[in-house]
């Protein structure tokens, strides 16, 4: 949410003197930015620019800004046709080009803006940076585009895609189709995973971020000081820095299991064959995903968890989920330590202790470990940068901060949510207060979650037993997917939604369950983003039939018990006597 104290220009003189205040009180976005470019600008502005209207675009040589910048999320941060070609080729001759002839020349490189991780966050922050004229210096020591390009949420998803294909014969003969059982070949569906992997690589490259203005170096980096960060040989100087480094596979400490040959998400998608018993140790979204997945492809699959699978998640909710993959074969043992890992003649060999106290064993060919994430946040020189490290991971105040104020941190290294979507998020956040200095904080009372099996689970706020915890006395709409018509038309008609309410209309949260259940959130997200009260999706014309209109008729229910009442009646049979 933008400031209430944005600035907004009456005049290109309010707006000259916001300038000469700007660089009084702070160092200038742009060094080259002084009187001569004010000029410049009075010039262009009065010439091209008469006239102009709250939220119209003021474009001044590589810029693109929306004079009153209602929300500076309209920027495309990745990487999509803001500039024009020509204002691109522009930016990249001028500010790209003067960073790669500083570094050549003496190896060092002063910018406004330094990203370490070129992760989903990393690019966004690199990538928003350069299209607004700011020196962007971008540091990967592994691939572009990180975990999600090439470990996680792509590459899952088309697993997930393949494997929903491979039973859709299933729900077929609902409808009257009858047609026997596919073969599934293991092989073209992980060359299907590549595809895709590499389809989507070329958003992420390295030449199409220097075709924007990036300044890419493939090294490691590393903090030698508070405002000093150095890449193999190159050091960096930067107005602020940004730590986006991601994170790894957490690997429990579990005897014996360090000498055991298992899979990660970093490999699972590297197998040429497919698993005859895969053992999945951990519950998580992750691990649910391709624990389904690998059944439906035909291997045996053992869930080991600790605690309870999906712990963020609803329990009315996630055993709907649960008691799908159970119906699909896949065995779920939830409250089970695991004790020992080793390898025998009959594979893969784990020891568990089960909710009773025994102990048991199970053998499998494979073992995929998910039992978390771990933020990458070692041998980044952070002491030397007086940067704090809790345990969750880099240690951030409500606008990312981390203890030195020049240095933001952004996504899985702060451990705050370990989602895509939320370290794109954090870069706006960052991009609002690195580049227009406004003091936008992170709120991620909103920030979705999904976990893609089938049916799928979406959820956004609080749950239940939060709710009630948190807020006391609260109304819990539920509405069946049964009582749908799409739904019914479609013969898929398992899942639900569910709303929690508080006592004025206040959406706290919500989650469903239910195919497509990611998309039919959206609504949920933008109310509750925004601060609207159940009724805004009660007055919503929902198209017919749709699966989204459920959202209308949950909201509905939140008012029957005050339209449908004995005063109610007696009024309107109170105003019938008038005629």
């Amino acid at each position: 949410m933008i400031a209430s104290n944005t600035f907004r220009p009456r005049s290109i003189r309010s707006l000259k003197r916001h300038l000469q205040s700007c660089r009084s009180n702070s160092p200038p976005l742009r060094p080259d930015w002084g009187k001569n470019k004010v000029g410049e600008a009075r010039n262009r502005f009065s010439s091209k620019n008469s006239g102009v209207r709250s939220g119209d675009t003021i474009r001044y040589r590589h810029l693109t800004i929306q004079p009153f910048l209602r929300n500076a999320d309209c920027l495309d941060t990745s990487g999509g046709d803001v500039f024009s070609g020509v204002v691109r080729r522009q930016h990249t001759q001028t500010d790209a080009g003067r960073i790669r002839r500083t570094a050549a020349m003496s190896e060092r490189i002063d910018c406004d803006i330094a990203v370490i991780g070129a992760g989903a966050g990393g690019l966004a922050v690199a990538a928003g940076a350069a299209l607004l004229g700011a020196r962007a210096v971008l540091v990967e020591r592994g691939r572009m585009g990180g975990t999600h390009l090439s470990y996680g949420c792509l590459p899952s998803k088309a697993i997930v895609s393949a494997a929903r294909h491979a039973v859709s014969w299933r729900h077929a003969a609902k409808l009257g189709i009858q047609y026997e059982e596919p073969e599934v070949d293991f092989t073209a569906v992980m060359r299907h995973v590549k595809n895709t992997i590499a389809a989507v690589a070329p958003n992420d490259s390295v030449e199409r971020f220097t075709a924007m203005g990036v300044q890419v170096l493939q090294a490691e980096g590393r903090f030698t000081g508070p405002d000093t960060l150095t890449a193999g040989s190159v050091t960096i100087r930067a107005r602020r820095f940004v730590i986006a480094t991601g994170s790894r596979p957490l690997i429990p400490a579990v005897p014996g299991l360090a000498e055991v040959a298992y899979d990660t998400n970093e490999t699972i998608f590297n197998l040429t064959e497919r698993p005859v018993h895969l053992l999945v140790l951990g519950g998580d979204s992750g691990g649910v995903e391709l624990a389904q997945a690998f059944c439906r492809f035909g291997s045996k699959v053992t869930v080991v968890e600790r605690g309870r699978c999906l712990p963020d998640e609803d329990p009315e909710l996630s055993g709907l989920l649960l008691d799908s993959l159970r119906q699909d074969g896949v065995i779920i043992r939830e409250r089970t330590e695991l004790l020992r890992a080793e390898t025998t003649v009959s594979g893969i060999v784990l020891t568990l202790r089960l909710p009773d106290g025994s102990e048991d064993r199970i053998a499998g060919s494979h073992l995929l470990v998910a039992a978390g994430r771990k933020p990458n946040v070692e041998d980044l020189g952070l002491n030397a940068a007086g940067v704090e490290v809790g345990q969750r991971g880099i240690v951030v105040d409500d606008r990312l901060r981390t203890s030195n104020e020049k240095i933001y941190a952004i996504g899985d290294a702060t451990g705050i949510s370990r989602f895509t979507h939320t370290a794109e998020y954090h870069a706006g956040v960052v991009l609002k207060n690195t580049l227009f200095r406004l003091p936008t904080k992170a709120d991620h009372a909103a920030v979705p979650r999904v976990t893609f099996g089938d049916p799928e689970l979406a959820s956004v706020g609080l749950t239940e037993e939060e709710a009630r915890a948190k807020h006391g006395r609260i109304t819990i709409l539920r509405q069946q997917f049964a009582a749908n018509d799409r739904a019914q038309a479609e013969a898929r008609s398992e899942g639900l939604v569910k709303a929690i309410v508080g006592r004025s209309g206040r959406i706290l949260g919500a989650g469903i369950v239910g195919p497509e259940a990611g998309d039919l959130l959206q609504p949920w997200i933008l109310a509750m983003e925004k601060g609207l009260g159940i009724g805004a999706l009660q007055a919503m014309v929902s198209p017919y039939p749709t699966r989204g209109e459920i959202a209308k008729r949950i909201a509905g229910d939140f008012y029957k018990p005050k339209l449908i009442s004995p005063f109610t009646k007696k009024l309107v049979q109170f105003l019938a006597r008038l005629g």
